[in-house]
């Protein structure tokens, strides 16, 4: 059983050192009590745990504490994917919900699993998911203020491997910061969020670059016909920088392989397979 998660990429010359050490230390009691969950957890409900632990975690942005768009909302993306039957659901562009890895979740069970909007929200109110701002003050004043953003790369995800040998992926992202209304980012489809019974992969970084590549569905697509992890992400990390492409990964194979890879440092990650690791 083994369990990877990511919180986005952290900028060496935008954060604080109070504010890296804060995520290390943040990464590492979520990827320790998501491994503990596992135990008699399905890859699929752990998954869904953890991310909506990171949405819950003001440091992160995802949930709580995501980035505004432009027009002073904010709208949020999350989907997870089930490896052993590879069923994917989502929600693009939500607003007013805590938690959009559990809505994502709740579609599981229809037959229209990805829903965008007020659809998705009216969808929410339905099913019991009540009203509830993700936006911060800091959020609020970086939004007043019109900061630059693009230092604030950020998603969350995870991804586990349980004790059947089943994966599962999700991710959940609160967007890049003053784009345009309802613009679409990779974690709510498979080029950002991906798993079957070969591999399952989250991605960060700029969506756009990641749709453009597939890149979680190309690097599972490689893990199956034969690649290894390293050598999947790799090859396909290598067509990302034809381009100068930004993102990062997080993976796990069937066979217990795990591995973690991006294209401008550093991506915080954290995983659990026995041993604790945390980015540095």
């Amino acid at each position: 059983m083994k369990l990877i998660i990511h919180g986005g990429f952290f900028s060496e010359s935008s954060t604080s050192q109070e504010t890296k050490k804060a995520k290390q230390d943040s990464l590492a009691a979520i990827v320790t009590e998501g491994h503990q969950y596992l135990q008699t957890h399905t890859a699929l409900e752990t998954v869904v745990y953890v991310v909506a632990l990171l949405e819950n975690d003001i440091l992160f942005n995802a949930g709580l504490g995501s980035q505004i768009q432009s027009d002073g909302k904010v709208r949020l993306s999350a989907s997870i994917m089930d490896g052993s039957n590879q069923h994917f659901s989502g929600v693009i562009n939500i607003e007013d919900v805590q938690n959009p890895v559990l809505v994502a979740q709740q579609l599981l069970n229809y037959d229209d699993k990805v829903l965008s909007g007020s659809g998705a929200q009216h969808f929410a109110r339905e099913h019991g998911f009540g009203y509830y701002s993700p936006i911060t003050e800091q959020r609020q004043a970086e939004y007043q203020a019109k900061l630059n953003q693009q230092e604030n790369k950020g998603t969350v995800g995870c991804v586990a491997l349980d004790a059947n040998g089943n994966l599962a992926a999700a991710t959940s992202t609160g967007g890049k910061g003053f784009e345009i209304p309802c613009r679409v980012s990779d974690s709510a489809t498979v080029a950002g969020n991906f798993a079957d019974r070969y591999a399952g992969i989250s991605c960060t970084g700029v969506g756009e670059d990641i749709v453009s590549v597939g890149l979680s569905v190309k690097i599972a697509t490689r893990v199956a016909d034969g690649f290894t992890l390293q050598a999947a992400t790799e090859k396909s990390f290598a067509e990302l920088k034809e381009f100068d492409g930004f993102a990062g990964i997080i993976a796990l194979t069937h066979a217990g392989e795990i591995y973690h890879q991006d294209s401008h440092p550093h991506m915080v990650w954290a995983s659990f397979d026995g041993n604790l690791q945390v980015f540095n």
